[in-house]
């Protein structure tokens, strides 16, 4: 790899990973406070955490549309369309949040008990959930927004937006779930207005700096034709279809390791924190591949689309490498910034450093999974990853933890397993080239 080509990688990825980074730190922040509360308050902000993350998976996969396409026409030299694909995603974002929020808001009290019965996980949860829940349209239109800045090189806007969010919520939490300040204790509810207000002022920063900066590329000029939306469409359905299975399985895992029980279900939600830390570089260099992947397959070398998946790759490697040696050497360091328990913390200690030890191999899926998204093959990665997880990774952890009684590790270890399947499935695929014929 050359060095202007690692130049070019690192400029588009570091504000991606530094805005992921950003926005793991304040979970993991977020996640301390309410760790304060005790282990079911703990548990039902995980086990409502990913039942939100199941909920907007619906609208995520803008992302990948808004992208694939932004991306492609910034290849092909289109400038001024590039962010009519944009005003698709908005459009999408609005028209499916708001009707499919409510009603999620209204049912959250009957469907959550489905995922944990514990009468106390259930009353922590369920506002922290519908809380979640309000700030759905938000969230569409924020990860349509992050296609478009991404999809044409100016990643940093992404990270800006970002820390705007972060400002809002560390304080805002901090008081709403302890009553500084005057306000009223609201617990693991305060936790999710908080969230749920800093999202909508991130919709407002996008809107800002798209309103002064993408209007000559097609901002709120021009409406996506029909094909634009058929387009987007056939990118993004597949994309919201993978997060929302992507989303759903981690809240099935949460079932099955509540079926161990409470403390572990606490300990599982602080090791995905933690290992979200480490494995979002790989998202974010990810999606600098996407971006990279499009804009040469606009200009019509496939060649070159290729190379850079790899490339990209071995820099994640490298980056998500480091970032698992300290897990890996000091754990209960780390997890006794979260768990106060020390049963709770001793049923992390090996999950932690299992997967600590396979970060490297899970870089290669990561980036290629969504360099692929980036040349349209959304509807392989859809299928592939749903198989993987769905038909392999939870019936054997099903298995292997409550049936066989192997606990959180045996989960732990199927799951880090699941990983690197993928990684071997999503390798193949990026060799086989198929993805170069598809015409976005």
């Amino acid at each position: 790899m050359t060095r202007a080509r690692l130049t070019t990688i690192l400029t588009l990825a570091l504000p991606i990973i530094g805005g992921m980074a950003s926005q793991t730190l304040f979970n993991l922040v977020d996640t301390a406070m309410v760790g304060r509360l005790g282990p079911e308050a703990l548990a039902g902000v995980g086990v409502g955490g990913f039942a939100s993350f199941m909920s907007v998976a619906v609208v995520m996969g803008l992302s990948a549309g808004v992208q694939a396409m932004s991306s492609r026409r910034k290849g092909e030299g289109r400038l001024s369309e590039t962010a009519v694909p944009l005003n698709g995603g908005l459009m999408i974002a609005l028209v499916v949040a708001i009707p499919l929020s409510a009603m999620l808001f209204v049912f959250t009290p009957n469907l959550f008990p489905l995922l944990n019965g514990d009468a106390a996980v259930i009353a922590a949860g369920v506002p922290y959930l519908q809380a979640r829940l309000i700030g759905m349209a938000g969230v569409g239109m924020n990860f349509a927004f992050r296609g478009y800045w991404n999809g044409i090189s100016q990643s940093r806007v992404y990270l800006q937006t970002l820390l705007v969010m972060h400002v809002v919520n560390i304080p805002l939490n901090y008081v709403l779930i302890f009553g500084e300040f005057g306000f009223p204790a609201l617990g693991t509810a305060g936790a999710g207005i908080g969230t749920m207000v800093a999202t909508y002022v991130g919709s407002l920063t996008y809107l800002w700096i798209a309103w002064r900066r993408a209007r000559p590329n097609g901002f709120m000029t021009r409406l996506p034709r029909r094909e634009t939306m058929v387009t987007m469409l056939r990118l993004a359905v597949p994309s919201s279809i993978q997060q929302f299975f992507f989303a759903a399985g981690f809240t099935a895992m949460f079932w099955i390791v509540g079926q161990v029980g409470t403390k572990e279900v606490a300990a599982a939600n602080v090791l995905i924190n933690l290992v979200l830390v480490a494995i979002l570089p790989g998202l974010a260099l990810g999606l600098a591949a996407a971006s990279l992947v499009g804009q040469s397959l606009g200009a019509g070398d496939p060649r070159a689309a290729h190379r850079w998946g790899w490339d990209v790759a071995k820099v994640a490697a490298v980056v998500m490498g480091t970032l698992g040696l300290p897990a890996l050497a000091f754990p209960d360091l780390i997890l006794s910034v979260f768990l106060h328990d020390p049963e709770t913390l001793a049923l992390a200690r090996t999950p932690l450093r299992i997967t600590s030890a396979t970060i490297i191999i899970e870089a290669l899926g990561m980036v290629l999974m969504n360099a692929m998204v980036g040349a349209g093959a959304a509807r392989t990665v859809m299928i592939a990853s749903i198989i993987i997880q769905w038909v392999v990774f939870l019936p054997i952890a099903f298995l292997v933890g409550p049936v066989l009684g192997l606990g959180l590790v045996g989960i732990w270890t199927c799951q880090v397993g699941w990983r690197l399947a993928q990684a071997v499935v999503f390798t193949s695929l990026w060799q086989r080239r198929k993805w170069a014929e598809i015409q976005v």
